[in-house]
């Protein structure tokens, strides 16, 4: 029997997590992206809780944990979209067991999620409170600016978030479009503009299925049987110089 004082966890040393959670998507992932630039950070990914609220979530050592959390919730706080947040320093096995936060996570949407044809492409999201100004707002934005529709996020309470890639200068017309349709239609949330997206929060955007890359099945075999060749028989030539010697002259 193994003693008890030898049954240590193993704790790694970018085992602290961080929470942050606002009332709504694009100001979370205004936040993940800050939180990524500002400290050496891991996005495990986000949460949908219901009632508009989503929470993101990072790991990595106590001391970058930390200065991410701190940073995206200065820019939440600036957005008027802070709910609460959290950091965690050496979280229980049983923790990352259950909750959806161990780094494996980001392993298995990278798998799942495919090359996007829009990645490393600048991102527009703009919010609205009912589904017709959202779709309003995306055709708007469509026919603005160069721009692609991406995908769409919906995380309860009536909020729809539309997301838009292109170019900046494209992004950023096409949301200015967008917000004037929302708010003529419906109710305008929110938006958010990021010029440059980061790996990992590119990993976890929704991305339509149209947008993703993947090989076609393989319907023929490489290797085409060639119809084999048939002989044509050829009429004996001297018999074919008789008959025309033959002819009556006329």
């Amino acid at each position: 029997m193994i003693p008890a004082s030898k049954l240590k966890r193993k704790r790694r040393p970018d085992s602290a997590l961080g929470l942050l959670s606002t009332p709504s998507f694009p100001a979370i992932v205004g936040t993940a992206d800050a939180m990524l630039k500002a400290a050496e950070v891991t996005l495990v990914g986000y949460e949908k809780i219901g009632s508009g609220l989503c929470t993101v979530i990072v790991r990595g050592n106590i001391a970058d944990v930390r200065l991410a959390v701190e940073e995206g919730s200065r820019l939440a706080e600036k957005l008027g979209q802070t709910v609460s947040k959290l950091v965690i320093a050496r979280p229980m096995p049983n923790l990352e067991a259950v909750f959806p936060i161990g780094s494996h996570l980001v392993e298995i949407a990278q798998q799942q999620r495919g090359y996007s044809r829009l990645s490393n492409q600048s991102i527009g999201l703009l919010e609205t409170r009912g589904f017709p100004a959202m779709v309003g707002a995306a055709d708007a934005m469509l026919k603005s600016a160069n721009v692609q529709l991406s995908a769409y996020e919906t995380i309860g309470a009536g909020l729809c978030t539309a997301m838009v890639r292109g170019s900046v200068a494209n992004v950023a017309v096409a949301i200015e479009a967008g917000m004037f349709e929302a708010e003529r239609i419906g109710e305008l949330n929110s938006v958010m503009v990021i010029p440059r997206v980061m790996d990992d929060l590119e990993a976890m955007l929704p991305v339509a299925s149209c947008w993703i890359e993947k090989p076609l099945p393989l319907l023929f075999s490489n290797k085409v049987k060639e119809k084999e060749k048939e002989l044509v028989p050829l009429e004996n030539l001297e018999q074919l110089s008789r008959s025309i010697e033959q002819e009556p002259e006329t």
